[in-house]
């Protein structure tokens, strides 16, 4: 079934998100739903931050992005010298993103939340849409949060209505990761490909070069990787998975992007990996990949080679780099003081000294602009100008699409897509109408009957 006339309007859909029966049965692939009546209403009463004191406490919930343990053990040793009264904790909330939203969405119909949330692109928009979230455009101020400061891009992700509902933390690009040592005994030039034609061109030399590599590529499967990733194949070929509210999860320009990354494998150039394909490229099993720029940390300690990152390929129709990752969110039914607390909290993080050292221990893009011009920074970029590619990358960018980031259970369902079509070698046609069902199923069962 082809969705490319399925319409949603675009401002009556938007009280969507998990709302009725028809999201449990996406619920044990997707992650949780997001039921209504767990938060009481939306409506945010405005608040006189002049005259609220912080909280003495602030308990945040990450996952570490980026083996980031270390980072945020740091940053409390850093809070704790200039901010003695208002103490702030850590807890590891789940392995992941989609762990850390089941806890959040467990902790809403009671009272132990907490008062920073890691929340990632797929994730918050449903939460804000409910009235889960504080609304932060007059708090951050408050709190002495330098809003201009931010990247404009990664700031303006997290708005809606406006509103702004997250500010951004470890944000990345996928990027092209190369072992340089397998691209000289193929006789390639020391740089990525500029196109996808221009790869294709190049696998095979990979291949016949001996480097002992399993495949000249590395494929990613699972969320955070499939379709996060490959939405850059797609917007190549001139499609998109939705124009704004416009599914066209199963049109030709998709399936001809799903067909066209099967023939790597089904031409030996490719293979998936078992468990991360960044990992499995750091221990020297392919000779390039497409990873997050918060694995390059990662790679560079795992590598016994030196390793080469690029902008991602470019396609017919242009180059074009989704960003993604993850940024900080605040629970409504905090109190004003525990409001306070947690946004003074992120005017620290996103203080200039702070940002810097979170990207460069990390390899997540720095979110403010003055830690990319900062000293530090620039220090890093002359030592090791891998960590340059993702903010030089920024220019390539394009926002997510929408069936993926907004509709219930979308990333889940196209990243199964990719991978009955990558590992089991389904017809694309197959793979995709099946995304596009369970995407339209979850507009018509939670969407339409509250328009």
């Amino acid at each position: 079934m082809n969705t490319s006339s399925f319409v949603l309007p675009r401002r009556g859909a938007l009280g969507l998100m998990g709302l009725g029966a028809g999201a449990l049965g996406l619920a044990a692939c997707s992650g949780p739903s997001t039921a209504s009546d767990s938060t009481g209403s939306s409506e945010q009463e405005a608040t006189d931050w002049s005259s609220v004191t912080p909280a003495d406490t602030v308990t945040i919930w990450t996952n570490h992005p980026g083996s980031s343990q270390a980072v945020e053990e740091e940053f409390l040793a850093r809070w704790a010298k200039v901010n003695p009264d208002i103490t702030v904790e850590f807890v590891t909330a789940g392995s992941n993103y989609d762990e850390i939203s089941q806890k959040f969405q467990a902790a809403l119909t009671g009272s132990d939340l907490p008062d920073l949330v890691l929340l990632s692109d797929v994730w918050w928009f449903r939460y804000a849409l409910n009235g889960q979230l504080a609304p932060l455009q007059d708090l951050l101020p408050a709190a002495g949060v330098d809003v201009d400061n931010y990247q404009p891009g990664l700031y303006a992700d997290y708005q809606y209505e406006d509103s702004q509902w997250a500010v951004p933390y470890c944000r990345s690009t996928p990027v092209f990761y190369y072992n340089k040592a397998h691209w000289s005994a193929a006789g390639l030039p020391d740089r990525g490909p500029e196109t996808w034609a221009e790869f294709e061109q190049w696998m095979p030399k990979l291949q016949a070069a001996g480097t002992g590599a399993q495949a000249a590529y590395g494929l990613g499967k699972g969320t955070g990787n499939a379709t996060w990733i490959h939405q850059n194949l797609i917007w190549g070929t001139g499609g998109a998975l939705s124009d704004e509210w416009n599914l066209t999860v199963d049109s030709a320009e998709v399936l001809a992007a799903s067909d066209y990354l099967r023939s790597f494998i089904t031409n030996g150039w490719a293979a998936v990996s078992s468990s991360d394909q960044a990992s499995d490229f750091g221990a020297g099993l392919y000779s390039s990949v497409i990873g997050s720029t918060g694995s390059l940390s990662g790679i560079l300690a795992a590598a016994n080679f030196e390793v080469g990152n690029a902008f991602l390929p470019a396609g017919e129709a242009g180059r074009f780099v989704p960003t993604g990752g993850a940024g900080f969110a605040i629970p409504a039914k905090r109190t004003p003081e525990q409001q306070l607390a947690a946004a003074t909290f992120l005017a620290f993080l996103a203080e200039d000294d702070n940002t810097a050292y979170f990207s460069q221990n990390t390899g997540y893009m720095p979110v403010t602009t003055g830690a990319v011009n900062s000293a530090p920074m620039q220090e890093v970029y002359a030592q090791t100008p891998l960590f340059k590619t993702a903010v030089d990358q920024l220019a390539e960018t394009r926002t997510q699409d929408y069936a993926r980031v907004f509709v219930p259970g979308g990333d889940q369902s196209t990243v199964t897509a990719w991978e009955k079509v990558m590992l089991a070698g389904q017809p694309s046609a197959d793979a995709w109408g099946t995304a596009a069902a369970e995407i339209e199923q979850s507009y018509t069962a939670d969407v339409e009957p509250l328009l």
